[in-house]
């Protein structure tokens, strides 16, 4: 399985440590971000592979950072995962209309979630073998 780069966004400390954790056991590389404009930021410095969005951050919402970055040419490409207590089919369809590629609702299974990551990775690997 190809090792991803991945950027994990959520203002909960423990949560973001949690997912970095299982990540990186599975072989990828994290980076971390608290808010939406501290994720926007490291976005610019390492291009991930991969962001884990949380909805609810503190400044600018995950929604407001999925439009920024499908506005940018730079970024519209790069997937997003959405992880968020909203489990409203609203809030999942709009997150979907914003460009993200799944939707995972808090509390998941960080099982899962690796697994989720991995199945990404794949596709990847293997649309970049063709």
């Amino acid at each position: 399985m190809p090792a991803a780069h991945i950027l994990a966004v959520d203002d909960e400390p423990e949560l973001v440590e949690l997912i970095a954790y299982h990540l990186r056991k599975a072989g990828h590389s994290v980076a971390t971000a608290a808010n939406g404009w501290e994720a926007l930021a490291e976005v610019q410095r390492r291009r991930p592979d991969l962001i884990l969005l949380d909805l609810m951050l503190p400044d600018l919402d995950g929604f407001g950072v999925c439009e920024i970055l499908r506005r940018d040419a730079a970024t519209a490409t790069i997937p997003v995962i959405i992880i968020s207590a909203w489990a409203s089919t609203d809030s999942r369809h709009l997150g979907l209309e914003l460009g993200a590629l799944d939707y995972l609702t808090k509390p998941f299974s960080p099982h899962e979630l690796v697994q989720r990551v991995n199945r990404f990775t794949e596709v990847r690997a293997g649309r970049a073998a063709n």
